[in-house]
This record gives structure tokens, C-alpha cells and sequence, in this order.
């Protein structure tokens, strides 16, 4: 009767009056969390299969609440923030319980590797929207027929032009280190666990320098592309950059 006043308070919980303008870890959150660590630490040795089922059904109600919460901020990158800091203080603080987390703990860090792919790919659009929409939609074709032995120039696409991806490598070359600061200064402002962060932003480097690959494996491809070499700023200068801030943390 007890846990049930628990769910209850959850899926009937007004969701305009719990939220707040912040994005860090919401205290009903870590209230849950540390609730259920409490349980499943509690029943290691007893097994009572009924706790199970209804420390699932808990997860669920806090799970839905936590995305109507989330939807309250006004920008979807925002909301990606909020729910990565809610599932990854969760996640800790079940780990701090023991190993017994169990399927809950492995549903949290599903979402929360989710949710990573999800705001990694929103960071790099502010920055780099242009270079991934062409090699999203450009560059992957080519590159597919190079490594299917087609002709280039074949199919209903027009070829790719010099012209087309010259001004793609000079404002990657002018702004590209910029970015990455901008993109580190994000991070460092929107994720509690300085760890978590810190982890976000090499996924987004890694991912980045694999889309400027992309680009200057398309060049090589392209007539007359070798002229644009001068532009083109080395895989081995990124990946120095991403290890000099790999080694802030």
C-alpha cells in the first residue's frame, strides 16, 4: 500500500508545478533514485519477485514523468540536456548501491547513451550543419559507388564540383578550432558530472573528425579536387586537438 502511494505520486504528479528552468538533475529524480538503490540493495538476498515487478513499475511512472518534464523546455537541445543529467546521476547513484542494479540500471544507460548520440549530432549542426548535410547526402553516394567500382559520374545525381565543396573546406579551415572551443565551453556550462561531459565532447570530436573524413576522402574522388589540398586541414592536426583536450580530464 505503501509503494503504491509512491506510484501514485508519481503518475499523478502536476508536471507545470515539479518543473524548473534548470537542467541539472531534478531532486525528484535523485529522490527516486536513491529510493530504488534503497530497495534493490534491500532485497539482494531475499529475491521477492513482487519488489521486482513493482520497482519496474516505479521506473516506468518516473520515466514518463521526467519526459513531460524535459518537454517543458523551449529548445529540443535543451530537454537532451536535462534527461542525459537525470539518467546519468541516476546511474551513479545506483552503481553507489552495488552491483545489483539490474535491468533498471542497464535501461538508464541505454537511454542515456541515446540520448548522447542524440545531443553529440545537435552540437555539431550548430557548428557544422553544412559539412554534415553534404556528406550526409553528397559525399556518402559518391563514396558508395567508389567502393562498388561504379563510375562516378553514372546515376541520376550530378556530379560533385570543386565549386561545390570549396567553400565547405575554407570555412572549415577558417573556424574549425573556434568551434571546437565553443563546443567545449557547451559542454563544460551544460552537464553536472564533469566526467559525463567531458566523455560527450570527445564523442562529438570523434564524430566530427569522421565527417571531415568523409569530406576529404570525397575530395580525393572529385576532378580537379587535389587543388583544394592547401585548403584541407589534416586528420592528424583534429586528432591532435581532440587529445589536447582529452587531456583535461
Amino acid at each position: 500500500m505503501v509503494f503504491d502511494m509512491h506510484l501514485n505520486s508519481l503518475r499523478n504528479a502536476n508536471v507545470r508545478t515539479l518543473w524548473e528552468d534548470d537542467v541539472h538533475p531534478h531532486y525528484v529524480m535523485r529522490r527516486y533514485a536513491e529510493f530504488t538503490a534503497s530497495l534493490i540493495h534491500l532485497n539482494v538476498e531475499y529475491g521477492d519477485g513482487q519488489l521486482e515487478l513493482n520497482l519496474e513499475r516505479l521506473r516506468m511512472a518516473i520515466d514518463d514523468l521526467l519526459v513531460k518534464l524535459a518537454k517543458m523546455f523551449p529548445k529540443p537541445k535543451l530537454q537532451t540536456v536535462f534527461l542525459i543529467n537525470n539518467y546519468d546521476m541516476t546511474i551513479a547513484v545506483l552503481k553507489e548501491a552495488g552491483s545489483d542494479g539490474g535491468k533498471i540500471q542497464l535501461y538508464f544507460e541505454e537511454l542515456l547513451k541515446n540520448n548522447t548520440s542524440i545531443f553529440v549530432e545537435e552540437l555539431l549542426l550548430e557548428h557544422f550543419s553544412d559539412l554534415i548535410k553534404f556528406v550526409k547526402t553528397r559525399a556518402y553516394g559518391l563514396i558508395r559507388k567508389f567502393l562498388s567500382a561504379e563510375d562516378p559520374n553514372s546515376g541520376s545525381e550530378r556530379p560533385i564540383t570543386v565549386a561545390e565543396v570549396e567553400p565547405l573546406v575554407k570555412d572549415f579551415a577558417g573556424r574549425w578550432k573556434s568551434a571546437i572551443e565553443l563546443m567545449h565551453n557547451d559542454v563544460i556550462t551544460s552537464f553536472s558530472n564533469f566526467l559525463c561531459g567531458m566523455e560527450i565532447l570527445r564523442a562529438a570530436l570523434t564524430q566530427l573528425l569522421l565527417y571531415y573524413t568523409r569530406l576529404s576522402d570525397c575530395i580525393k574522388r572529385i576532378a580537379s579536387g587535389s587543388v583544394l589540398n592547401k585548403d584541407l586541414v589534416s586528420i592528424s592536426s583534429i586528432m591532435y586537438e581532440i587529445r589536447k583536450y582529452s587531456r583535461t580530464f
